[in-house]
């Protein structure tokens, strides 16, 4: 078995969005002084799909949804020619040709993005071609199925998210996890808005159930400082990315400062930079996402030193990629989830690009023993609401 070809296509979503609200996700950009909704930097209203064929016909799925465009060019113009008419089964091989050969210029952000996204693929064609889902090839079933936390609660009106957390506690979940709205330059009025956050999610939830804040890289050390105390009451599972991803030290810092856990890792992208975090204690939980971290290839190895380190694996975002590592290691006690919702940040167009992402029901999701590969096909009715660049 030889591969073929590679297709990458870019889905520019014209269809229905949600407009942006104020404070509805605190995030990097909110330190810097900017006449526009501050969040508008972190949405992604288009996605990457690459397709892979076989010479004998099996097609894999991957995909990338960091700066879909240069995702793209940078898989058309360095990674094809360096997998064409290679083995899918020498994976690793195939990986650090992709890995060492963009080394001077990659290594992080898109560029590995772009990686995952031929990764992915790879694997699709693995499990395809032996009938097997990729959790399978990976270790196979740890869990009966995957417990999973409601990840949505942007701060928007209080009212409102007190009522999307009761829905969503009636469909069983019993995790939530929360987005602070405001940070450093929202000044005291921001911490007394952050914490009538919490307390109003604490209320339908109750404390028999989990509740994890992010605060999507919008705060700084001090900030954090002044926070943690006043958030240690309500007893959250986690906070996540209190600031930047490049400060691993600030991150180490605070990690030792409170009984919160700390979390991180969503923007990290390398094995060796999430070594440099364990090394450093400076998270206690690990956030990766497959599609940015090198695929399931590199994931596979993380999930490895997570476990030698004793600190939990709970993905970003969900997604099939992220469901099956999750599935196959003791490393992954949980996995996030988003609910099937109209465009709002970019997180919704998995949803409406791929068809076989699994339902969660009670609070769990479930993956398919007879289902190859990674279980994806490509959504047919939404292709009306895409312009599709070759």
């Amino acid at each position: 078995m030889k591969i073929k070809s590679v297709r990458a296509r870019v889905f520019e979503w014209k269809g229905k969005t949600v407009p942006p609200q104020g404070n509805f996700c605190s995030n990097a950009m909110d330190l810097v002084y900017s006449n526009t909704e501050s969040m508008s930097t972190f949405r992604f209203h288009s996605w990457t799909v690459v397709e892979i064929e076989t010479d004998d016909g099996i097609i894999g799925l991957g995909n990338v949804a960091l700066a879909p465009a240069i995702a793209k060019a940078i898989i058309d113009q360095y990674l094809t020619p360096l997998v064409l008419g290679q083995d899918p089964w020498d994976y690793e091989y195939l990986w650090q040709r992709m890995y060492r050969a963009t080394h001077a210029w990659g290594r992080k952000g898109v560029t590995m993005a772009a990686i995952s996204a031929i990764d992915l693929a790879i694997w699709d064609i693995l499990g395809k071609s032996v009938g097997k889902p990729v959790f399978k090839l990976l270790g196979g079933r740890t869990k009966e199925k995957i417990p999973c936390y409601y990840s949505k609660l942007y701060r928007t009106n209080l009212d409102e998210m007190q009522a999307e957390a009761q829905k969503y506690k009636d469909q069983g979940f019993t995790a939530f996890k929360m987005r602070f709205g405001y940070g450093p330059a929202h000044l005291q009025k921001g911490v007394a808005e952050n914490l009538k956050s919490v307390e109003a999610i604490r209320e339908v939830i109750g404390y028999d159930n989990d509740l994890m804040l992010e605060c999507y890289m919008g705060w700084n050390v001090e900030y954090a400082k002044r926070m943690l105390p006043k958030l240690e009451k309500f007893e959250p599972r986690w906070l996540e990315e209190p600031v930047i991803a490049d400060d691993i030290d600030g991150y180490a810092e605070l990690n030792r400062l409170t009984s919160i856990p700390i979390s991180g890792g969503e923007h990290e992208f390398s094995l060796y930079g999430f070594k440099q975090l364990l090394d450093k204690k400076a998270v206690s939980v690990v956030q990766y996402d497959t599609n940015r971290v090198g695929g399931i290839t590199a994931a596979h190895k993380i999930n490895a030193l997570c476990e030698a380190y004793s600190v939990p694996v709970i993905p970003h975002a969900g997604q099939m990629h992220n469901y099956h590592l999750t599935m196959s290691t003791i490393a992954s006690p949980m996995s996030e989830y988003f609910p099937m919702f109209d465009v709002e940040v970019g997180n919704e167009l998995f949803y409406y690009i791929f068809d076989g992402e699994p339902v969660a029901e009670n609070g769990f999701v479930q993956l398919d023993d007879n289902k190859p590969g990674l279980g994806l096909t490509m959504k047919t009715e939404f292709l009306d609401q895409f312009n599709i660049v070759e």
